[in-house]
């Protein structure tokens, strides 16, 4: 491992995320509307679905993380896995989005709970790993934090590139049918987007291949069978869950991505019935986030060099709440401009773009922090197990669109919001309840991120004394 790495192979590693950005933004934005508003499964139902994969990725991603840290191959712990990976989730999500025809409310739900399990299993057998190897790529404390921004760039191009295709050609209004609530336009789209992620992987596969001579080895321990498998990877989840700065992180980690995930699940039906926004409107709204999130990843480094990385991500945290919700909590109370009035969009693309940019400073620090918890980690241990740190950070992002859109499908039925509703044609009164129970939902999980930041003791310091005990075991 070395501290600086040449910006090619973050290049390379960083494209890899495009395929977690790309999953994420069809899942966090389009899944829950597509079942609900769409083919008319129940928002109950459909977030039930999405909760029955996220209990298969709660054993999955340490699994995954566990045999990655102890696997032995010509190609290393983690690109074996990488490689495997395209195909079979390239084939998972095209089915998720081209359901059967036929398909009662027991079919459609079936269908959807099978392929969100497939798609996020496939998922997990890359997504882990390569976090894991983005921490392997480098030990210096804010040289990891310059790798992590870079994937978390090309997970923004990846969400994007999926807003800016998706209303810009896939997504095609006809008459005055929004182009989102419209069943054929989905096929095509999904296919593209397969394809993209296929394609996203392999480049970050080969592109750090060079690397793989240089990076950690772990103490190999011999497993045979699935329940040995089973056994060895419960046992290392536990044994990190002994540890402190994980448990506190982790907590604050998956607490923030829901807060993101909440956002995202009910973004169009926001935009769709609450602001009542047109295409173009819309596709602005939907990019102001994430390109928050490109100014955000540029100042982060500087940032950590100032700040230590607790306060960063309290307050990025926080910022991404506060802007989030506060639109849709003055326009509750008659303090924000009407639908239809020009200063609409303005205002509420400024208001994403800012969150976007706090928001982003807490994804890629908590990132940074889980590989400085690795450190640690061996300090204790004596054993490299980023797979098994990174498969919480894996479950996290995961979380974003599972828990989010199992909250947000709840919520919709507890307003009674109707299926295939027009917008501007839903009661004042169900409007109304879906701001409601937007802002208390993220302020829930925001209060809940920081109280668990604030056990966190992992400090710049004491990393840098843990770096010298590993340098100093490496000598002897």
């Amino acid at each position: 491992m070395t501290s600086d790495v040449n910006l090619t192979t973050k290049l390379s590693y960083g494209i890899g995320q495009a395929a977690e950005g790309i999953k994420n933004a069809a899942f966090g934005t389009f899944l829950l509307l597509y079942y609900n508003q769409v083919l008319g499964l129940s928002g109950s139902l459909a977030g039930i679905a999405i909760f029955i994969a996220l209990c298969f990725d709660a054993v999955t991603d340490p699994i995954a993380g566990s045999i990655s840290d102890n696997c032995r191959s010509k190609w290393g712990r983690r690109h074996p896995f990488m490689y495997a990976s395209a195909i079979p989730l390239a084939i998972a999500f095209y089915f998720l989005f081209v359901p059967m025809d036929g398909l009662g409310t027991t079919g459609l739900f079936i269908w959807m709970t099978v392929f969100t399990i497939l798609t996020r299993g496939a998922m997990t057998l890359y997504h882990v790993p390569h976090l894991a190897l983005g921490a392997e790529l480098s030990s210096h404390y804010t040289e990891r934090t310059s790798i992590v921004g870079f994937r978390q760039l090309f997970s923004v191009v990846g969400n994007l590139g999926v807003i800016a295709i998706s209303f810009g050609y896939f997504f095609r209004d006809i008459g005055e049918q929004s182009g989102d609530l419209i069943a054929s336009n989905y096929p095509p789209f999904a296919l593209a987007l397969a394809v993209a992620m296929v394609i996203t992987i392999l480049i970050s596969g080969v592109g750090t291949h060079h690397r793989i001579p240089f990076l950690n080895e772990t103490k190999f321990l011999e497993r045979t069978g699935l329940w040995k498998t089973l056994v060895g990877a419960f046992r290392d989840t536990m044994e990190a869950l002994s540890n402190g700065s994980f448990k506190w992180l982790a907590g604050a980690t998956l607490s923030s991505y829901v807060m993101v995930g909440l956002q995202s699940a009910l973004a169009l039906y926001m935009a769709n019935f609450f602001w009542e926004l047109d295409d173009a409107a819309k596709a602005m709204l939907l990019m102001a986030t994430p390109v928050g999130f490109l100014f955000g990843i540029a100042m982060t480094r500087r940032v950590h060099e100032r700040f230590d990385k607790r306060r960063t991500m309290i307050v990025g945290a926080m910022t991404y709440f506060i802007f989030a919700a506060l639109p849709v909590v003055l326009r509750l109370f008659g303090f924000f401009p009407e639908n239809g009035v020009g200063a609409l969009t303005p205002l509420l693309i400024g208001f994403g773009f800012i969150a976007g940019v706090g928001a982003v400073q807490a994804v890629v620090t908590a990132n940074s922090m889980m590989a400085d918890v690795a450190d640690e980690h061996e300090v204790l241990t004596e054993r490299r197990q980023e797979g098994i740190f990174f498969g919480a950070i894996s479950f996290a992002g995961k979380g974003a669109s599972g828990l989010g859109s199992m909250f947000a499908g709840f919520g919709l039925d507890l307003i009674s919001f109707p299926a295939g509703a027009i917008p501007g044609a839903v009661a004042p009164a169900i409007v109304f309840n879906l701001g409601a129970i937007y802002g208390p939902l993220l302020g829930m999980f925001a209060v809940l991120g920081v109280w668990c930041m604030l056990h966190y003791k992992l400090t710049e310091q004491r990393h840098a004394e843990i770096q010298q005990i590993l340098l100093e075991r490496k000598r002897a």
